[in-house]
């Protein structure tokens, strides 16, 4: 059985890694030339995601993975803050947690490597066809398949095909994002923020959530032998969130200090503490992006809207997911492993039909959670909102203080 993967991002990398470790013919072909040169900077994976990638690659990727991975068991609770930088609670004990952060970077790079020479780089497709089935490309004559697989992001040219048009809609909000060495911040910033991850919500909108990655000092495995992170120091990998908006929208066209400073005017605007502002203004200029949030529907039965047949999708191009649960690429490479179990059985058209049935569950629940938040963050956007927020935060900041 021959399989064609539509994209080398994780899931597309996965389900390659997984399929030819099972002894299937498959392809991968991804635009990018690089597998380095890849947007985003850290993913969670938790005990679920986890258990998936082992079983699609060897036990040593498994290994250079956790000892390039930030351990969240090592990570103080998480934090949650208003805009003046008030503390207003704090999440879960995470000592019992197995899920770990990486780099985007190293994991694709690890990927990449159990795919081997099976990824086809710098190969851009312009679109599928029934008839065979076949893909097609900008560049080259178009290559048959027995199962096509589109893994092509929230704008798949494979799940537009099937579904007759998009999978997803913007949600609202505008994101931007950036890395900020620890060491580069203010004592007291460096003293409020520690070593954990934190969120703050505030009127009109606005929102930041700061997260903290240190793959050499929080190792999930100790093993530095075999790490090959990216980050190499306590660093803080943020992300800032404001509604959609013809203000927000334009500022996708920026660049770098430009963008930076644009990012941090915005938030001035409404009102932020200057020092909450610190790890944006802070921040490698290179680094920061700015990016739109798309996401496809909460309903399970809206997903993958087609019969089951010899084409079909993952990841993202099925259930884009805003990153506000951190636990859309966890769902990508989840829906990999499906995919390869359910091939493995009899890879008939039926199997792909009991793949896509727990894809639609499991798309439903990441995007449930994902949303949430994002409901919340836009819910402040409105004058009830807004006014609410702003009235409840001194309370919940003086209620954690007499706790104290």
């Amino acid at each position: 059985m021959r399989v064609v993967v539509v994209g080398g991002g994780i899931g597309g990398l996965a389900l390659g890694a997984g399929l030819r470790g099972r002894g299937f013919e498959v392809s991968v072909f991804d635009r990018d030339t690089d597998v380095t040169a890849t947007g985003g900077y850290h993913i969670t994976l938790d005990d679920r995601a986890q258990s998936a990638l082992a079983e699609l690659v060897e036990p040593k990727i498994m290994q250079r993975l956790l000892a390039s991975g930030s351990a969240l068991r090592l990570r103080e609770r998480d934090a949650f803050w208003d805009r003046r930088g008030r503390l207003l609670g704090r999440g879960p004990d995470l000592s019992g947690s197995g899920s770990v952060d990486v780099d985007r970077i190293t994991l694709r790079t690890l990927l990449a490597e159990a795919v081997g020479d099976d990824l086809h780089l710098g190969r851009a497709v312009s679109g599928v066809s029934a008839d065979g089935p076949q893909v097609l490309f900008s560049d080259g004559a178009p290559i048959s398949a027995d199962l096509v697989v589109g893994a092509d992001g929230a704008h798949s040219v494979v799940a537009r095909h099937l579904a007759g048009g998009p999978t997803n809609r913007p949600a609202g909000i505008i994101g931007f994002s950036g890395r900020t060495l620890r060491r580069d911040l203010s004592q007291p910033e460096q003293q409020r923020l520690r070593s954990r991850s934190g969120t703050a919500i505030a009127p009109h909108g606005a929102a930041l959530y700061v997260g903290f990655l240190d793959p050499v000092g929080n190792a999930a495995l100790d093993a530095p032998e075999l790490r090959m992170s990216v980050t190499t120091g306590p660093t803080y990998i943020w992300g800032a969130m404001l509604p959609e908006s013809a203000a927000t929208g334009a500022l996708r066209t920026l660049r770098g200090g430009e963008l930076q400073a644009a990012i941090l005017a915005a938030f001035r605007k409404r009102r932020w503490a200057e020092h909450t502002l610190e790890v944006i203004a802070k921040a490698d200029p290179q680094s920061v992006a700015a990016f739109r949030f798309n996401a496809a529907s909460t309903r399970a039965a809206d997903l993958a809207p087609w019969p089951a047949g010899r084409i079909t999708a993952l990841g993202d191009a099925v259930h884009a997911t805003p990153p506000t649960a951190g636990m859309g690429a966890g769902a990508a490479i989840r829906d990999a492993a499906s995919l390869v179990r359910h091939l493995s059985e009899d890879g008939s058209t039926a199997a792909v039909g009991r793949f896509e049935a727990e894809m639609r569950q499991r798309g439903s629940e990441v995007l449930t959670l994902a949303m949430k938040t994002v409901r919340w963050i836009l819910a402040t956007d409105t004058g009830f909102g807004a006014a609410a927020t702003a009235a409840a935060t001194p309370v919940l900041a003086a209620a954690v203080r007499l706790r104290r």
